[in-house]
């Protein structure tokens, strides 16, 4: 007789019998125990008083022009970074993204290596849809994923089929641990080290971490001065610009004036020759003070009645008093009190911060990602939902017409043992037995506006060896000796950072950017590069 198995609400918390019991974050985070709830640390202004006739009604030229070397900039001019952190052990080979053997994606695998990645031998790539009469092997996307996939399905029920014709993407089958956040996969710090920063901020992460997400950043990449600030819901966004409510209180003219006195009035006193404090005399400190003031003034000047909320903004939600439709997101869905409404709004908070230029590039967490042991149904649950806010960040770069990297990992993967799940939400699927690391993958999408990224390469099979970095075996396991990122943690993200600066034309510099690099000579570095430039190092100027 059919056993009836996990009867339980999807999004209620995983107990694995394999697995220990939970005791780190970052456990209860891929077992679903916790959401991310969120809370946001910020300063508050100094009780200091200036003579008011050191100020000005607007930011006046003499400190507009030291903006600069105090770090304050409208973005860099790089591609806007985004990353998802699938946090527990996601599936992302096979079917999700297509990967195959050596000859690319569409080198495909044994039907028993489909099996393992939760395809049935009837739906496994090569064979057509019965009901459509589609290839299982689409690409729509660029990038060749499942026609079932859940995350493609997301994907496209958020974005307007149109703007598919301007993605692209690259798939990397690289192992990593399972069940464990100690896995460097993070790659936000290399990010703003290739030159990505934001106006209000370097990076934004949706977890209180210092990779700002699940898994950790590599240690060689680590710098207190780039740890994220944790973002996850509209309210973050809008305390990102708070002056300790000057603003609310007073005109945006007259906050920026106050913050100007208090500036001058610390800039006098540090100039001060008979001030012998220690203060005066270190100029870090003294660079931190000035510029943390300067930096207030153009915050009250540049935000000041400038509405940054993205409940608000118009493109990514419903308005209450607009046409219904005209929002990425639903109102109702926008506002759902479920996990869906919460990843959204999340999604929803880090998009509009990275998209325009607030922040150099941001985290999405998602956790409870560790679901096998039970019905493929919920999987495809939170696949979905993870399209979902995939395809909310590829349709938000379209409508503001940016370009966009958008990056997608987890810690480990899993397999199947061959059941099949043959409910509605299960699709007649493979059912996710047992963790396994020998499946896992990692992938990238980029949204350019002016054209789909073009994959490097002169012939069709030079292009699918750019366009999978790395391969699997026929039995659906990752080689690990095809690329350096394949068993290599700190390598897959390195080698990712190889392929942002490649979009700007930058992968010359990559050597001086990140000197102990481990991805060989320049030879072996362009076998490991998906796309040709789409910009000149500036995304003003399109190639």
């Amino acid at each position: 007789m059919a056993k009836r198995r996990n009867v339980r609400h999807f999004d209620a918390p995983q107990f694995h019998t394999d697995h220990p019991r939970p005791v780190t974050r970052r456990q209860f985070v891929a077992q679903g125990f916790l959401s991310g709830a969120a809370y946001t640390l910020g300063g508050g202004v100094l009780s200091l008083f200036s003579n008011p006739r050191d100020a000005y009604a607007a930011l006046s030229s003499d400190l507009d022009a030291r903006l600069g070397p105090c770090g304050v900039t409208d973005g860099a001019g790089k591609i806007p970074f985004i990353c998802f952190d699938l946090a527990g052990g996601a599936n992302i080979a096979g079917s999700n993204v297509l990967i195959g053997q050596e000859g690319g994606q569409q080198d495909f695998l044994a039907t028993m290596g489909y099996s393992r990645q939760g395809l049935p031998g009837d739906m496994v790539p090569g064979l057509n849809d019965p009901v459509s009469g589609l290839p299982y092997a689409n690409f729509d996307l660029g990038l060749g994923f499942h026609l079932d996939s859940a995350f493609r399905r997301g994907i496209m029920d958020t974005m307007a089929p149109a703007n598919a014709a301007f993605v692209n993407g690259a798939v990397i089958p690289a192992r990593s641990d399972n069940d464990t956040g100690n896995n460097p996969h993070n790659p936000m710090y290399g990010i703003a080290r290739a030159g990505a920063e934001g106006s209000i901020l370097k990076l934004a992460g949706s977890e209180n971490t210092d990779s700002g997400g699940n898994s950790m950043l590599p240690m060689s990449l680590y710098d207190p001065e780039l740890r994220p600030t944790k973002v996850d819901r509209p309210s973050d966004v809008t305390n990102l610009v708070d002056t300790g409510e000057l603003v609310g209180i007073l005109t945006k003219e007259d906050a920026t004036a106050v913050m100007e006195s208090i500036y001058r009035l610390t800039d006098a006193q540090l100039a001060n020759p008979n001030l012998t404090t220690t203060l005066s005399n270190d100029a870090i400190i003294k660079d931190l003070v000035e510029c943390g003031y300067l930096k207030a003034a153009d915050i009250a000047d540049r935000f000041g009645g400038v509405a940054i909320n993205p409940s608000e903004d118009e493109v990514i939600v419903d308005q209450p008093n607009g046409t219904v439709g005209t929002g990425i997101f639903t109102r109702a869905e926008f506002d759902d009190n479920g996990r869906d409404g919460a990843e959204f709004r999340k999604t929803a908070s880090i998009m509009k911060l990275v998209m325009n230029g607030f922040a150099g590039a941001g985290c999405i967490e998602m956790g409870g990602y560790d679901y096998h042991g039970g019905r493929r149904a919920e999987g495809e649950s939170k696949d979905y939902r993870a399209g979902r806010c995939m395809g909310a960040v590829l349709e938000y770069a379209a409508r503001l017409q940016k370009p966009v990297m958008m990056y997608v990992f987890s810690d480990g993967s899993l397999s199947s043992n061959g059941a099949v799940d043959n409910s509605v939400e299960g699709r007649g699927k493979g059912e996710w037995d047992s963790d396994n690391s020998s499946t896992a993958a990692s992938f990238f999408l980029v949204y350019n506006p002016t054209r789909r990224a073009t994959i490097i390469g002169a012939t069709p099979e030079e292009i699918a060896r750019h366009q999978q970095i790395g391969y699997m075996s026929s039995d659906g396991s990752v080689q690990r000796a095809a690329t350096p990122a394949a068993n290599n943690v700190p390598l897959l993200v390195n080698t990712v950072l190889l392929n942002y600066m490649a979009l700007h034309g930058e992968q010359g510099m990559f050597g001086t950017v990140f000197p102990n690099h481990g991805l060989g000579n320049s030879t072996l570095q362009d076998s490991l590069t998906a796309f040709t430039p789409i910009c000149n190092g500036t995304i003003a100027n399109p190639v």
